[in-house]
């Protein structure tokens, strides 16, 4: 990626348009791409409006209720208020709620937590721990709901609960049916119609095809986290973090601690903050909405469209001070835009994110809510705030050697 970038005062115009939100004014060009939609307004739940401290693990949406998992428990948000945090005092598994998952036909939300898996339905948690249950260890850091199945990753592998049955499978180094994991940390699911992904700390992605039962591991082809000796050449990474598949079910997007892999189903694309408008290799989360992708990294909120390969990051402008820990207000925001071409412009907005290190994210409609290291935001979309770039040579890839450093 180009090292120079084209910032823009925004000063002038924000005065002038009062609600400091910046007007995107397009670049002229005979084959243009547009920006999707920016999200120029922010709301965050902080302690200062009854929301828990600390840091915000996941979010999951359910009609107006806005569940997230939080390090202080799991909290809900209706109607733009805090209607209820939820401790172990209520009956919850445990403090540090790591997933929230929402059974849309039984109305059921789950919570994965660090103590155990729980059922929450009728006003009541149900717990599942390693000494009551088939769950394979009470560290749960990822939850997922398919049909009549309820998936939970742990420290020693995925279980899965059939809700019908109450019968459970481990699937693990040592689980039966034994699975092909490097490592049986499993930290990250994402469920589809017809394959299991699962993401392991250390051991890559395995899929398991839930109609043949059969299972293909992807692993780092270099097997080394430092480096990347050819762009595309496989996984980025094994340390993996997230996962989201694609509406074919041989399509996947990894995110991990040391860039954002995607799969689909022949090739590997893969993207590093070096060669992309990716702005952090350290990436906590990843969402698919259609088309475009959506990474939480420790530098901020990054959506990327692979069709026109545009790069948009939300975070605060003042995010390296409060990175730092030396900044303790939050200021304006900032919305970073990459272009096809490597070239940056930078915009402010009167609001921003609550941090820059981003956990996970979820959307209501065309809202979006992101859970980050300083509390819960809620985005709302701008349809008319886009920008135009000349994008006639948006399929070339950026100019890198062969090799880059992550």
């Amino acid at each position: 990626m180009n090292s120079h970038a084209y910032d823009f005062s925004m000063h002038s115009m924000l005065r002038r348009l009062g609600a400091g939100v910046l007007l995107a004014v397009g670049l002229l060009g005979a084959a243009t791409a547009q920006t999707p939609p920016l999200y120029t307004r922010w709301i965050n739940y902080t302690p200062a409006n009854g929301f828990p401290a600390g840091e915000v693990y996941s979010v999951a949406i359910q009609g107006a209720k806005v569940w997230a998992g939080t390090e202080h428990g799991l909290a809900l948000i209706e109607n733009g208020q805090v209607q209820k945090v939820f401790t172990r005092d209520d009956g919850l598994a445990g403090y540090a709620v790591m997933s929230v998952a929402v059974d849309h036909a039984t109305g059921a939300v789950w919570v994965g937590a660090l103590g155990g898996l729980s059922r929450y339905s009728g006003g009541k948690f149900t717990h599942y721990t390693v000494l009551s249950s088939g769950l394979a260890n009470d560290l749960v850091y990822n939850v997922a709901v398919r049909g009549h199945y309820v998936w939970a990753a742990t420290a020693a592998g995925v279980s899965r609960l059939n809700i019908w049955t109450h019968t459970w499978r481990i699937y693990s180094v040592l689980g039966q049916p034994s699975a092909p994991f490097k490592e049986p940390w499993a930290y990250a699911l994402s469920i589809g119609p017809h394959k299991a992904y699962m993401g392991l700390w250390g051991g890559g992605v395995v899929t398991y095809d839930l109609r043949q039962h059969t299972w293909r591991p992807y692993l780092d082809p270099d097997g080394s986290a430092e480096i990347v000796l050819y762009r595309n050449q496989g996984l980025i990474s094994n340390m993996v973090s997230s996962l989201a598949h694609g509406p074919q079910s041989n399509t996947f997007w990894a995110g991990t601690y040391f860039g954002l892999s995607g799969y689909d189903g022949t090739r590997w694309h893969n993207y590093l903050r070096q060669d992309s408008g990716l702005a952090s290799n350290f990436i906590n989360g990843v969402t698919l909405e259609g088309r475009r992708v959506w990474a939480a990294t420790q530098r901020g909120l990054c959506e990327f469209d692979p069709a026109t390969h545009i790069w948009v990051t939300y975070r605060p402008a003042n995010w390296r001070a409060l990175d730092s820990g030396s900044a303790a207000r939050l200021g304006r925001g900032e919305i970073l835009i990459t272009d096809p071409h490597g070239r940056q412009r930078k915009l402010e907005t009167a609001s921003s994110i609550a941090h820059n290190y981003i956990l996970s994210l979820a959307f209501q409609g065309r809202d979006i809510w992101v859970a980050t290291a300083a509390g819960l935001s809620h985005g709302f979309a701008s349809p008319s705030r886009r920008i135009h770039y000349d994008d006639q040579n948006r399929l070339q890839p950026h100019a890198r050697p062969a090799y880059a450093r992550h």
